[in-house]
């Protein structure tokens, strides 16, 4: 590898570690002597994971840190005073196929900032995508980040060459998204949203007629947004969230904890670390909206509009909702099964299938793997050492659960404040 190009790679992985609709492990274990394995990757590889669980290296970086716009949240903004690099759609094809050729890594994972106008950028990302495909016959993963504005025309060629393509919200509510982006509107991120529905909605009717028609995106798209850098509650969030599920080929809503790398601009909130706590309870929620059969205002409404950080959601719901317990494991509908803390998809379908075959103990359904520490309080069984919920009261529950109650950090307090002098 030259050594203008190991810059570039250098500079460019750096300013592409903040989009985290590439999502990884979060863990950092580097391989030692005696050791096998590594989970912190090479400048610019990233571990993400599949529908089955494997997880795939790829290649993330940027195919530019310049950009136009100046958004107020965004390493990247035109204003500040960085180390900037472009590659060459040559570079970025040429880095791939040697890592791939090299086993480093199993796709990539390609963003970038806005030079010019959302069509130029565009167009050199699928460009990279195509010359992959066509010129060098890479079979691996392509995860593009679509331009917002970019044209539809751009969007359709890009869809024919990325298995997946995503559009960043960024910030939930359009009113906020001018305030820290002035530049950007909602318009531009949803229109390239619809075009990738409306390809995939096409191509699925195209293979109903003919079985060899190419694919169009076949892992859907995805988007992020910015947690914490503005006032919007966790029902806004989620609420967002649901609606944007029912739009063709949205796999992924991903939630990034704001992380304060402008501290100078004084329309961000002062935060000393990212609410990462808060991330993961909306992680939590999206997984009850997509697997669990949950809706959002049985999650957050205009009682509980936030999430509650000492415990996951689902157990916020049933300490909420005691009339709903204890549920008899043996008869209990499957939908009813999920809505037990303790009791994942899983195992309810194991549950719902062992028990044709005889009464399940207490026993039986640690086998099956369900987390009894949280099961005990809300079910009942052919034998059971403890009292629910209902003997025992909600609150005297989430005391036997957490038992240290979580205190809000220094950062959250201050971020309340800041929101409610707004």
């Amino acid at each position: 590898m030259q050594e203008a190009t190991l810059e570039k790679l250098k500079v460019l992985a750096e300013s592409a570690k903040y989009d985290v609709s590439c999502s990884s492990s979060g863990t950092v274990r580097r391989n030692t002597e005696g050791t096998l394995g590594n989970t912190v990757g090479g400048l610019g590889i990233c571990h993400s994971f599949a529908d089955d669980g494997r997880c795939i290296s790829l290649l993330k970086i940027m195919l530019t840190n310049v950009c136009m716009y100046d958004c107020a949240y965004c390493i990247n903004r035109r204003s500040n005073d960085i180390r900037r690099a472009t590659f060459s759609v040559t570079e970025v094809v040429e880095l791939t196929m040697e890592f791939y050729r090299r086993n480093y890594i199993e796709g990539l994972f390609l963003s970038s900032g806005v030079v010019r106008n959302p069509d130029y950028t565009m167009e050199r990302m699928v460009r990279i995508a195509k010359d992959l495909r066509t010129i060098h016959r890479f079979n691996g993963y392509i995860h593009l980040k679509s331009i917002p504005g970019a044209g539809q025309e751009l969007v359709n060629e890009a869809g024919r060459y990325a298995d997946r393509l995503s559009v960043n919200i960024e910030i939930p509510t359009e009113a906020n998204l001018k305030l820290l982006a002035p530049e950007k509107d909602y318009r531009s991120v949803y229109q390239p949203m619809k075009f990738i529905g409306q390809g995939l909605l096409e191509n699925k009717e195209d293979r109903r007629h003919y079985r060899h028609a190419p694919r169009f995106v076949p892992a859907g798209q995805s988007t992020q947004m910015i947690v914490g850098a503005t006032p919007e509650n966790d029902r806004d969030i989620l609420r967002l969230s649901s609606a944007l599920y029912t739009q063709p080929g949205m796999r992924r809503v991903y939630y990034s904890g704001f992380v304060p790398v402008n501290s100078y601009d004084s329309r961000l909130p002062a935060l000393k670390q990212p609410p990462l706590v808060r991330e993961n309870r909306l992680y939590q929620a999206d997984w009850l909206l997509r697997f669990y059969q949950f809706r959002v205002d049985e999650i957050v409404d205009d009682t509980f509009p936030q999430l509650d950080l000492d415990i996951d959601p689902k157990l916020a719901w049933a300490l909420r909702h005691p009339e709903k317990f204890p549920v008899d494991v043996n008869t209990a509908a499957y939908e009813l099964l999920l809505r037990v803390p303790g009791i994942g998809v899983r195992s309810a379908q194991q549950i719902v299938a062992a028990r044709r075959f005889g009464k399940l103990g207490f026993y039986q359904l640690k086998k099956i793997g369900i987390v009894m520490k949280k099961a005990q309080y809300f079910i009942t069984c052919r034998e059971l050492p403890v009292q629910t919920v209902n003997e025992l009261s909600p609150t005297h529950v989430r005391q036997l659960l957490t038992p240290q109650s979580r205190k809000k950090t220094v950062d959250e307090r201050q971020l309340s404040l800041v929101f409610e002098e707004e």
